[in-house]
């Protein structure tokens, strides 16, 4: 049996990208550096989206507004990703869907790439069209494998069967004969495929025996790319054929590059994977003999059901097999074109084929992809999974594709919300955000133009657009801050991947997908209380694996062993130096006892029992057995100091940590609805803490550095630093509590709706829609105040719009649930001008802004434009209708949630006042 070769790969890679990427910590920035850079951050830390080509059908004139208007907006670069088309050609208008890989296709790429450039935009390009990866270039033989298992029933004394339709790219490898009472496969009998004549199984019947004939078929799932564009229908390709990614590379890759000609894209990119039921390939009988040591031939009914002890062992082997062959031949191939064309690959490893958390080595730019959940942060998720990785392997920057699912339908999410899910994925190690996404729209599109079937529009379409820019500085500050020095998280929790390709199975029944899915079977596995135990006690944490063990070793304080089974001796090995060594473990629900593997169970269990027994049983045990998770936080915090320690402690707080040279610096996040308000005590020896404001980037230092007050507005974040640098500024002067006077400004409004001629009086301010219900887009608010003589220098001078309403969160939660619970007095956005002059824009709590430089006593011209979103226009009319659309093309999409479209209210709500504070 030879060494596989996926540790000797993934060690390869790390040591060439260990020099191609800048060493966390090396030349960190001096504190006052930081102080200024955070103030102004670099454009490589502003966030990315993710720009949708529908057909694809662009012009020049649009790709060159669009990228404008990004770069405006603060937005520092695309990955453009071609997608169905959503509009018939129009020969009269010169309107056409460009052929996927066309020329016109390439000079519609090459030109934005040239505008990007230009505007100093990044670039990466989807190494496909819609997703996985596949095509017209795909033949059957190189399209996603599956094992197809087909049962046929023998009738009683019959001699022979009809054998199963082999179609092209199929082929037999194995038949087995099954007792029919039960399907008892513990006494399945091999067949040889001799037996087969002319289409029909020869059978030599048994006197009062009924029988099944069980046919283990090389087959393909037949699964075709999703949402592709123009001439990009085909197969997807089967992610464990190194020839069909070969394939893909040279039509697809290589074409794409042309575009870019000298100047390379920054990345290129792999979707999540998305295979479904693909388990199997057409060599991978001999695969699995070279890597596991044995012919998997007579056990491949254990595949399919319960065929004795050694059961899980063999779904063991194969599910490894499938991984291997997946990095070996999908994702090392994928990274080494992408170095061989001089760029980075950028990649989404999670999902079918059962790639592993230690996969993603294989890419330069790990990202993960939130599952819109108010709970993803506190749960297992592709997005934690991506940074552990990250973090364990040296890639310093660690991206996600943000608001895929945020407040269903398109162009429903506000900027609020888009800030409460970047949040989440600030919480759980992200540091580069994609937007998912920016569609593409034509002038002919009208409003709010072109959008994708199921995830939000965050294009200039909307209409609280001016906003984008003060929202995407605030996510380039926290972006850039998380990308300095080094994770501090001081606990890795083990993901059982061993565990998890035991219970690998295959359907029988051959409609059904086979779940073959490292991330889809930790939830089950993991369980619901292991993470938020470890957030509560005040610890951070990433997941680790085995061969991450066994090439990095365990860089944590903590190694906690959730439920395990199943560890290959090797690396219990080293969790046992770990201990020695003073690394705390710490096993739940019950310990390591079954070494993986059918050749492996019988001479490594008993060795990895007495493991088990040294560590965690006896006098001088090194581990911890906490067989009651809701202990588990507690038991942590016994024998590790927590890195943050609330007083109360407030679950809906989350927190980050890096350690930087000139101190510790942390992300403070309320991911609640509601304000919170404790006492932190944070795990550092510096002498001074600050307040780091994101969304303006002041600095303002505190007075107790070792207990620090932390009052939070619903869903506010900030940062604080601590380090033995003093800053130079004053501290700030806590405003008084109390105004001493308000100035009630909600009556007698002068409204002007953009676009039109149409004005409104409102006596009271109430929603706009209550008149003009299906109106979206911008209102411009008029009125004149008189400010009183005595509000002079000595004063502050605040607009306050009120306060947000908490929206009920549902019980129990949908599946898709990310939103802001909480309703804004403004809706969605207003900029703020005095006498002509720009104050800045309210559209996050607290719905207050300042206004002391720029009023004056006696009479004050105020002026706020106010933006609600385009969900008004789209509820009063008739939705696009895509019947000659589908009839040309096929369906390809179906718009989601349109069913709930309604007017929603608008504009400035009630409740402003002028609050006038004293010096």
């Amino acid at each position: 049996m030879r060494e596989p070769l996926i540790k000797t790969l993934i060690l390869g890679v790390a040591l060439i990208f260990s020099a191609a990427l800048p060493a966390l910590g090396q030349s960190e920035p001096s504190a006052a550096q930081l102080r200024e850079t955070f103030a102004h951050p670099p454009d490589d830390c502003r966030i990315m989206m993710r720009w949708w080509w529908f057909g694809p059908a662009v012009s020049k004139s649009e790709i060159q507004r669009e990228l404008e208007q990004m770069k405006a907006a603060g937005i520092g670069g695309v990955e453009i990703a071609t997608l169905y088309p959503l509009a018939l050609d129009v020969p009269q208008t010169g309107f056409r869907n460009l052929p996927f890989l066309s020329d016109d296709h390439i000079e519609a790429l090459r030109f934005a790439a040239a505008e990007a450039r230009r505007l100093g935009l990044r670039v990466d390009i989807t190494l496909t069209s819609g997703w996985p990866f596949g095509g017209p270039h795909i033949p059957v033989t190189q399209a996603a494998g599956k094992l197809r298992v087909q049962i046929v029933p023998i009738p009683h004394g019959s001699q022979s069967i009809q054998v199963p339709s082999i179609d092209t790219g199929e082929h037999l490898i194995a038949l087995f004969l099954v007792p029919a009472i039960a399907l008892d496969y513990k006494h399945a009998e091999q067949i040889p495929t001799s037996a087969i004549e002319n289409g029909r199984l020869n059978i030599s019947p048994k006197p009062d025996t009924r029988s099944n004939a069980l046919f283990f078929i090389s087959s393909r799932t037949g699964m075709t790319v999703r949402r592709p564009a123009v001439d990009a229908e085909g197969f997807v390709l089967d992610h464990y054929d190194q020839q069909a990614i070969a394939n893909h590379l040279h039509e697809v890759g290589d074409r794409l590059m042309e575009a870019f000609g000298d100047h390379p894209p920054y990345a290129v990119f792999s979707d999540s994977l998305e295979d479904e039921g693909s388990d199997w390939t057409g060599e991978f009988l001999e695969q699995f003999r070279q890597r596991r040591g044995y012919d998997l031939t007579p056990y491949l009914p254990a595949l399919v059901a319960d065929t004795g002890p050694d059961t899980t062992a063999i779904r063991h082997d194969w599910g490894k097999t499938l991984t291997e062959l997946a990095n070996e031949h999908y994702l090392a191939p994928l990274h080494a074109w992408a170095q061989q064309h001089h760029t980075l690959f950028r990649s989404q490893t999670y999902g079918t084929p059962p790639v592993t958390l230690s996969s993603n080595q294989f890419a330069d730019l790990p990202e993960g992809e939130g599952k819109a959940t108010l709970l993803m942060w506190r749960q297992f998720s592709d997005v934690r999974w991506a940074a552990s990785a990250g973090h364990l392997f040296g890639k310093p920057i660690i991206s996600s594709e943000t608001w895929t699912w945020l407040h269903s339908p398109a162009f429903r999410a506000t900027p609020f919300d888009m800030k409460a899910e970047a949040d989440l994925h600030f919480l759980q190690g992200i540091n580069q955000l994609v937007g998912h996404g920016w569609p593409y729209s034509p002038e002919s599109a009208g409003e709010p133009g072109w959008r994708m079937y199921a995830a939000g529009a965050f294009n200039a379409h909307n209409p609280w657009w001016f906003a984008m820019p003060d929202l995407a500085a605030y996510l380039q500050r926290v972006s850039f801050a998380l990308r300095q020095g080094r994770p501090a998280n001081n606990v890795a929790l083990l993901l059982p991947n061993d565990d998890a390709w035991a219970r690998f199975r295959v359907e029988s029944n051959s409609s059904s997908a086979a779940s073959v899915s490292i991330g889809d079977s930790m939830p089950a596995l993991l369980g619901n209380k292991i993470i938020p135990q470890i957030l509560d006690a005040g610890f951070n944490s990433d997941f680790i694996d085995a061969d991450a063990i066994d090439t990095v070793g365990i860089p944590y304080s903590v190694l906690v062993l959730p439920g395990v089974e199943r560890l290959p001796l090797p690396t219990y090995r080293k969790i046992e130096q770990y201990a020695r060594q003073g690394g705390i473990v710490i096993a739940t629900r019950r310990l390591p006892s079954t070494a993986p593997g059918l050749l492996n169970a019988g001479s490594e269990t008993q060795q990895i029992e007495d493991i088990s027994q040294r560590l965690f049983r006896g006098q001088g045990a090194l581990g911890h057995l906490v067989e009651d998770e809701d202990q588990l936080g507690r038991k942590i915090a016994t024998y590790a100091k927590p890195d943050v320690v609330l007083s109360p402690q407030i679950s809906e707080i989350g927190f980050v940590h890096r350690h930087l040279s000139e101190g510790d610096l942390y992300f403070l996040a309320n991911t609640s609805n509601h304000a919170v308000r404790t006492r932190a005590r944070f795990q550092h020896r510096a002498t001074n803490a600050e307040w780091w404001d994101p969304f303006t980037g002041r600095i303002s230092p505190l007075e107790n550095a070792s207990e620090v007050d932390v009052a939070l507005q619903p869903y506010e974040s900030r940062l604080i630093f601590f380090t033995n640098s003093a800053i130079n500024e004053k501290k700030l002067p806590i405003p008084a509590a109390q105004p001493s006077r308000t100035i009630d400004l909600s009556s007698d409004w002068n409204l002007v709706f953009s676009g039109s001629n149409q004005t409104l009086h409102m006596t009271t301010l109430r929603s706009w829609s209550d008149e003009e219900p299906y109106y979206s887009g911008q209102v411009t608010y008029e009125k004149t105040i008189d400010l009183p003589p005595d509000a002079n220098s000595n004063s502050s001078l605040v607009l306050d719009f009120g306060e947000g309403t908490p929206v009920a969160i549902p019980d129990p939660l949908p599946e898709f649930n990310m939103r802001a619970y909480l309703e804004s007095p403004v809706r969605e956005a207003a900029e703020v001008y005095v006498n002509g002059q720009r104050a800045g824009v309210v559209w996050h709590p607290p719905y207050t802004i300042d206004l002391s430089a720029l009023m004056r006593p006696g009479k004050n011209e105020l002026r706020i434009i106010a933006g609600n979103t385009a969900i008004n226009s789209m509820a009063g009319r008739a939705l696009p209708e895509y019947r000659l659309l589908n009839a040309r093309y096929g369906e390809r999409f179906v718009p989601q949630d349109m069913d709930r479209l309604q007017p929603l209210p608008s504009g400035l709500l009630g409740g402003l006042r002028l609050k006038i504070f004293p010096h």
